[in-house]
């Protein structure tokens, strides 16, 4: 049976194609328009997991919608009519693209997908999120919680997991959301919402949690179970076209910061004190879930989940002992999560295998890279496996910036070796060299490091394992030669690798350990600030030469900057993205 998922119109459209109760593929439509968080419909995310699973639309059962539009338009409109006339503004903007759009998502679908006429299914919101991070793990049992900002009109629910079936049995609602509390924080420290919540995660650790208890007194009313309030006095994303107001900038002094411009010890600790009000909070959620259900493995799912430090923490600090979280736990992963909740919980299939990896994108053979290449008149070295990894090896740990690109892409927002870049961790001006002359970004942003799963203890206060790059732990007192990637407060949001998930990721790193001694390699995504990580070897490619990477690996076919033709653009590159 073929179970096609699709997420779109509001935040990281995605595909996901259901075969059997497995995942064959899944892209976000992002990585195909290079337009970074597309909400379009995934037209050209549809297209591959089609081609992907070698088939049309006519040759697909069922059709799945990753959340209700009725309901959410609802939700809109008593909001609208609660707030008014403070909402007329947002109103005036958001109405006419639901009227043209979004309210006929049917439709839409039916005439994208011609000449399918099978059911369409829609799923609520959270629900998507439950099923996408139950039903593709490893557990037959399991506590759920989802966060994010908003589906229909829940922001968080309480769940268990059994076999194919999942029960909600609690929600917190809009206005009072986890995942709208942070955006609030990310637009007042000038950065864009729905995009670079994870700047401040990673500037958090530079200052002092100095707010947190005026927060928890004065804007947040917390629960011992985690449920709580917001005091919307200091809001305006309920009926507004920003996120805070002028009691919010009277609360901490002063106007939003103005993007792109200098912070210092203010912003540090505001962003510090807002973390640690999210952690404090999933963790309350965390253990209310294991006192009502006894349970001790959990599954998260939604934008929140994304939050890595808070998810180290759940495992450290909470009775919760297992954590499953899937890598594309925000908006994009509901595409896999409708398919799976249609085809295991309301059809009673059985569950397939459990994600041990992230690799469900397109994948370009040796023969399209090296025509692409000769089309170019771009000098290159084709070398088998183990000369491949050795002679990367070797100049990672001369201290060159690899551009690494092999196999099938990543599902969700982490490179996790397939597009990547890589470096050496133990040389202390790295972080700043790929920061300011790689990825043209914000010199505080930390990089994650990949790390061969067998070593990973030795290295890091981690049980298990973290394959999708989404724990954070700290780094061994010992083991603090890896400054590139030891944050300010001496932790790392760790990428273990095994060598049954990535084979040839997992060799490079070992024989880089062979070389050093150190079985770590600094990992971020294929990418420049505002562009979406790389999809094909022409998007590689061109972000290779268009910043200062040493060397370029596609396939088995790897490339030296130095030789390379000139590389000239008509227009300013930067231009092209959109800062986030």
């Amino acid at each position: 049976m073929n179970v096609l998922g699709i997420s779109c119109f509001y935040h990281d459209s995605a595909a996901a194609l259901l075969r059997d109760g497995e995942v064959i593929a899944a892209a976000q439509e992002e990585r195909f328009t290079r337009k970074k968080h597309d909400s379009d419909f995934p037209e050209h995310a549809v297209r591959f997991v089609l081609r992907a699973g070698g088939i049309g639309p006519s040759d697909l059962d069922v059709v799945a919608f990753y959340d209700k539009p009725l309901l959410k338009f609802e939700r809109m409109l008593a909001t609208y009519v609660a707030t008014f006339p403070r909402s007329f503004a947002s109103f005036r903007k958001a109405i006419p693209i639901w009227l043209r759009e979004k309210l006929w998502t049917p439709s839409i679908i039916r005439k994208q997908l011609a000449p399918y006429r099978g059911p369409i299914y829609f799923a609520e919101h959270h629900m998507s999120h439950a099923a996408s991070a139950f039903l593709v793990s490893p557990f037959t049992e399991a506590a759920i919680l989802t966060v994010d900002g908003v589906g229909e009109w829940a922001t968080a629910s309480y769940g268990v997991g059994r076999g194919t079936d999942i029960e909600l049995f609690r929600e917190l609602h809009f206005p009072h959301s986890l995942g709208l509390l942070y955006s609030a924080f990310t637009y007042y420290l000038g950065f864009k919402v729905n995009s670079a919540e994870y700047k401040v995660m990673g500037l958090a650790p530079y200052g002092k949690p100095a707010h947190y208890d005026r927060i928890l007194r004065d804007m947040v009313r917390l629960n011992e179970d985690g449920s709580f309030k917001l005091n919307m006095k200091y809001f305006a994303y309920d009926h507004g076209l920003t996120m805070t107001n002028g009691d919010f900038d009277e609360f901490f002094g002063g106007p939003p910061r103005k993007p792109e411009t200098w912070m210092n010890e203010r912003e540090f600790d505001i962003a510090a004190s807002v973390q640690k009000v999210c952690e404090e909070i999933v963790l309350k959620m965390a253990r209310h879930l294991h006192k009502e259900t006894g349970m001790t493995r959990l599954c998260m799912a939604g934008g929140v989940a994304l939050n890595c430090v808070a998810n180290g923490r759940v495992i450290r600090e909470t009775p919760m002992k297992e954590l499953f979280v899937q890598p594309a736990a925000g908006d994009a992963g509901g595409a896999a999560g409708v398919a799976h909740y249609v085809y295991n919980t309301l059809m009673k299939k059985p569950r397939g295998k459990a994600w041990s990896h992230a690799y469900l994108g397109p994948a370009f053979d040796d023969d399209e890279i090296r025509r692409y290449l000769d089309g170019r008149r771009a000098p290159h070295r084709s070398l088998p496996d183990r000369e491949l990894v050795e002679s990367t090896a070797r100049l990672i740990a001369d201290g060159n910036v690899i551009g690494w690109f092999q196999g099938r892409m990543e599902f969700g927002p982490r490179a996790l070796g397939s597009r990547s870049i890589l470096a050496d961790p133990r040389d202390p001006k790295m972080r700043d060299t790929l920061n300011m002359k790689i990825k043209f970004r914000e010199g505080f942003r930390p990089f994650a490091p990949s790390v061969l799963a067998d070593k990973s203890p030795e290295w890091f206060e981690l049980e298990g394992d973290s394959p999708f790059m989404l724990l954070v732990a700290p780094v061994r007192e010992s083991k603090r030669v890896i400054p590139s990637v030891t944050h300010v407060d001496h932790s790392a949001r760790i990428q273990t690798v095994r060598r049954e998930q990535n084979p040839l990721y997992h060799d490079l790193i070992e024989a880089f350990a062979q070389i050093t001694g150190v079985p770590i390699i600094i990992n971020t995504s294929f990418n420049v600030r505002g562009e979406p990580i790389v999809c094909t070897p022409h998007d590689a490619y061109v972000c290779f030469m268009r910043t200062n990477m040493d060397h370029l690996v596609l396939g088995h076919q790897i490339l030296d900057k130095k030789a390379q033709p000139p590389f000239q653009e008509d227009v300013d590159w930067r231009s092209l993205f959109e800062l986030d």
